[in-house]
């Protein structure tokens, strides 16, 4: 997801826009984030309408199912939007949903010129066709296509993917670790945590371990601001079904559907247990140990066996399946290391606390090779959260 503050805007070679034109787009980018956490499924979208150099509107897609961002700006900006230039973080709508498309409240405005961000990769799109088919001038896509998509990152993933976009957050030490060993550490100082909880009102689940459900016992809800539109879901990965049905998480009606993902052989006693207190619990295959070589250098597998965990694959097909469309995984380092191997993250958190903990610690990604780094690349400049800095890191590809 977007960060606060985060500059995105480099134009596109060959585009019609100016450095004015970039600083508009800027806080267009800038309203839309005002949409974190109340707007999901659709992307955060800002408009700013500009007449003869002065702003005359502003608008950005405050709730699911409500106007988009272009209304807002225009009914503001009223007759001052004739003749005047809109720009839009993201390609005006062409199709019709719960609304009618933003392209023609555009046209009907009498607004001379648009431009936009990014192109909309979704169904929504073909607004900036149709502006043009109606002989307004219109300039975009202005950003790269990378910088487009960290804008509404997890709007454009499921665009292109049947799967969930996937970002994780974890805490860590100057010495790489993430808790002492067998007790629940705090790191971080309250602006970093009151940053935890901003995060998690924008995803549509929370997710965990198994050994981070046993030693913190969370609550996986956010508590602050922006108040979500829908409390998200809270995941654990817990093979054997071992999770405590006194846990918080379970105790409390406050967030959303709790679901336990664990192998099919799980305890039928602990299962029903788990499920008679409110827990959804999804069955998933274990994932299978790597392909292996012989001595005489042929692979082969070795053997469909248990290898200890769940399969990862199977458990975010199932969330998709189950309208999960993004998840927020908090750890812990284990869990992290085997999504990061497989390449199922998209976005990392790193919330960096200016202390150590020392090597008999608990590590933050265990037997992840350096290798598992190549791809990934700054989202922005580190955020200052009072002691603590924040590094978002997106993946390449």
């Amino acid at each position: 997801m977007t960060e606060r503050g985060t500059r995105v805007l480099d134009p596109v070679p060959g585009r019609r826009v100016s450095e004015k034109d970039l600083n508009f787009l800027e806080r267009a980018v800038e309203l839309g984030r005002r949409g974190w956490g109340r707007v999901s499924p659709n992307p955060m979208v800002g408009c700013i309408v500009v007449r003869k150099g002065k702003v005359v509107g502003e608008g950005w897609h405050r709730e699911v199912g409500g106007p988009h961002a272009e209304v807002h700006a225009l009914a503001e900006a009223g007759e001052g939007a004739r003749g005047a230039t809109a720009y839009i973080s993201l390609e005006p709508c062409a199709h019709t949903g719960r609304t009618p498309p933003c392209a023609h409240a555009l046209m009907e405005a009498g607004v001379a010129r648009v431009v936009f961000g990014a192109a909309d990769p979704g169904a929504g799109a073909g607004g900036a066709a149709l502006l043009r088919a109606a002989g307004m001038r219109v300039d975009g896509p202005a950003f790269f296509s990378a910088r487009a998509a960290s804008c509404n990152p997890a709007f454009f993933h499921v665009a292109h993917n049947a799967s969930p976009y996937v970002a994780l957050k974890l805490a860590l030490s100057l010495d790489g670790r993430i808790a002492r060993a067998g007790e629940q550490t705090g790191l971080t100082g309250p602006p970093a945590r009151e940053h935890v909880h901003y995060l998690r009102a924008g995803f549509d689940a929370i997710m965990v371990g198994a050994n981070t459900m046993k030693i913190d016992d969370p609550r996986l809800t956010p508590r602050g601001q922006p108040e979500p539109r829908r409390a998200p879901d809270r995941i654990v990965l817990d093979s054997h079904a071992r999770m405590s049905p006194d846990a918080r998480l379970l105790r409390d009606d406050v967030g959303g559907s709790v679901r336990v993902f664990t192998g099919a052989d799980a305890a039928g006693d602990r299962v029903r247990v788990l499920r008679r207190r409110g827990a959804t619990v999804h069955a998933v295959p274990y994932a299978t140990a790597p392909r292996v070589p012989d001595p005489d250098g042929r692979s082969r597998d070795a053997a469909a066996r248990p290898a200890g965990r769940l399969d990862l694959a199977a458990v975010l097909d199932t969330c998709f399946r189950e309208g999960l469309t993004s998840l927020l995984c908090e750890g812990g380092g284990v869990l992290a290391s085997s999504l990061l191997r497989e390449g199922r993250v998209q976005r990392l958190y790193l919330f960096l606390a200016p202390l150590t903990l020392g090597s008999g610690s608990v590590p933050a990604f265990p037997g992840l090779d350096d290798s598992a780094w190549e791809r990934w690349r700054p989202a922005g400049s580190p955020t200052a959260l009072g002691r603590d800095l924040l590094w978002v890191l997106d993946r390449n590809g």
